[in-house]
């Protein structure tokens, strides 16, 4: 049984659903009703699930890093998360997304050439990114540095990135698996 948990912090609601130990959804909104229902959106179809009546321990850890992760703040993610229901490119992708840390972002193609396929694939299974803050879909941006979409809406996802920017200078590598993701600082963004 899926056990779904949300609370206000800030001014933004923040909501996880959680099961056997992994979470199955994260999602962020301004109103309750907002964040309550990109959750359910997430949900997978085949597991029941309820409204949690007080957090656990671990729903209580998970919303304060969501919170953290959209204050811009370094956080060290230790959840599991429970990617089995989801197709396997789409697992690739969130799996190379999560390696973006804070103060870089990369690019679709990066991503895809990565993880193969094109980078209109890579930005329709970010579309359908069921842990949003904790898989920093947010750090991934068009080809020519412009913001990109963003379920939140592009404005959020630009300030999102402007929290997150730590001024860095140099372009960086990530090993995923025998390929190589290219990333970027984020002050990239503001050049041009």
């Amino acid at each position: 049984m899926i056990q779904i948990y949300h609370l206000e912090m800030g001014g933004v609601w923040y909501a996880t659903a959680i099961g056997d130990g992994k979470v199955f959804v994260t999602a962020f909104s301004a109103t309750e009703r907002g964040v309550l229902q990109e959750l359910l959106e997430s949900l997978p179809y085949n597991i029941p699930f309820q409204m949690a009546e007080k957090s656990s321990p671990l729903s209580a850890e998970l919303l304060k890093t969501l919170k953290a992760i959209f204050d811009g703040k370094e956080v060290s993610v230790r959840f599991e998360v429970a990617m089995d229901h989801l197709p396997s490119y789409t697992r690739r992708v969130l799996k190379c997304t999560f390696m973006i840390p804070v103060g870089y972002l990369t690019t679709y193609g990066a991503i895809a050439k990565a993880v193969g396929g094109s980078p209109r694939a890579v930005g329709n299974a970010m579309a359908y990114n069921p842990f949003p803050l904790l898989i920093p879909c947010h750090r991934v941006v068009r080809a020519d540095f412009s913001v990109g979409g963003y379920g939140a809406g592009e404005k959020i996802k630009l300030e999102l990135l402007q929290r997150e920017d730590r001024g860095y200078e140099e372009d960086r590598r990530v090993k995923i698996n025998s390929e190589t993701l290219l990333l970027f600082p984020i002050k990239r963004l503001w050049k041009d």
